[in-house]
C-alpha cells in the first residue's frame, strides 16, 4: 500500500498548478479590464456639448455595467473555483497532519489571491452602497483610506442616513474614489477630511486636502477636471475646486435633489 505521502504529492502539484493559472488568468482578466476602463476614458474627452448629454451618459452607464459584470464574474466564477480549492488543500492538510511545507504555502497563497478578490470586488462594486446608500458607504470609504495610506482621514456627516437617486449615491461615489486616487498620488497631503450635508434640496459633498495644492488655471482643462465636470452634469450638479501651490485643494459638488 503506497504511503500516503506518496499520494499527497501529486494532488499538491496539480493544486498548486491550478492556483497559478488561476492567479495569472485573474490578472489577466484584470489588465484587460482596465485597458476597456482606458479606452472609455479616453472615449469621454469628446464629449464636452451639452448636446452630447445622452452619449456621455451611455459610455457612464456601459463602465458601470462592466465594473457589475468584472465583480459579479469574480465572485461567482474564479472566487467560488478558489473556494473550493481552499477546502480541498485543507482536507490534505489534515491527511498530512500538517507536515507539508509546501502545502502549507500554497494554502496561504489561496487565501491571499481569495482576499485579493474580495477587496477587487468591494472597489469596483461596493455593497455597502448598494445596500445602505451614500452616507454610509463614504463613510466606510474614509475609514478604509485611513486604514490602509499614511494620510489621516476624517468624514463628518451633516443629514440623517437617507437614501437618494441611486444615480446621485453611484456618482458622488465614484468622484470621492477619484478625488482619493489624486490625492494619494499627487498631493502629498497629511490630511483628508470629506463632508457630507444637506441644504434644503441641495446635497453638498466637500473633499479637502491639506497637499501641495496646483494652480488650477494650468489644469482646468486637464482630463481628470473634465471628468470630473462630466460626471457632475450627468446628475445636474456644480462642482468648484479651489486650490494653488502649498495651499492644499478643496472640492465641494452641489447636487439639486428632485422634491418629494
Amino acid at each position: 500500500m503506497p504511503a500516503p505521502e506518496n499520494n499527497i504529492v501529486p494532488v499538491l502539484i496539480i493544486g498548486t498548478s491550478v492556483v497559478v493559472v488561476l492567479i495569472a488568468g485573474l490578472f489577466f482578466f484584470v489588465i484587460v479590464y482596465q485597458r476597456k476602463m482606458i479606452k472609455n476614458q479616453v472615449a469621454l474627452r469628446r464629449l464636452e456639448d451639452e448636446r452630447q448629454q445622452e452619449l456621455l451618459k451611455a459610455v457612464i452607464s456601459a463602465q458601470e455595467s462592466e465594473r457589475k459584470r468584472l465583480a459579479e464574474d469574480l465572485h461567482d466564477s474564479v472566487g467560488q473555483v478558489l473556494s473550493a480549492i481552499k477546502l480541498k488543500l485543507h482536507k490534505i492538510d489534515r491527511l498530512s497532519e500538517g507536515q507539508n511545507a509546501m502545502l502549507a504555502e500554497t494554502r496561504q497563497l489561496t487565501d491571499e489571491c481569495i482576499q485579493e478578490i474580495r477587496n477587487i470586488i468591494h472597489n469596483v462594486l461596493p455593497p455597502v452602497l448598494t445596500d445602505f446608500g451614500l452616507v454610509d458607504a463614504l463613510e466606510a470609504l474614509c475609514t478604509k483610506m485611513d486604514t490602509n495610506t499614511p494620510i489621516q482621514v476624517t468624514f463628518t456627516r451633516k443629514l440623517t442616513n437617507e437614501r437618494f437617486a441611486s444615480a446621485i449615491e453611484l456618482t458622488l461615489y465614484r468622484i470621492a474614489q477619484e478625488l482619493f486616487g489624486n490625492a494619494v498620488k499627487h498631493s502629498e497631503a497629511s490630511a483628508i477630511h470629506v463632508e457630507l450635508a444637506r441644504n434644503g434640496q441641495t446635497l453638498i459633498m466637500s473633499f479637502r486636502d491639506n497637499g501641495i495644492g496646483f494652480n488650477i488655471d494650468s489644469v482646468k482643462h486637464g482630463f481628470g477636471i473634465k471628468n470630473l465636470r462630466s460626471r457632475v452634469q450627468l446628475i445636474n450638479g456644480k462642482i468648484d475646486i479651489y486650490s494653488k501651490p502649498l495651499s492644499g485643494t478643496i472640492t465641494t459638488i452641489n447636487v439639486p435633489l428632485p422634491r418629494g
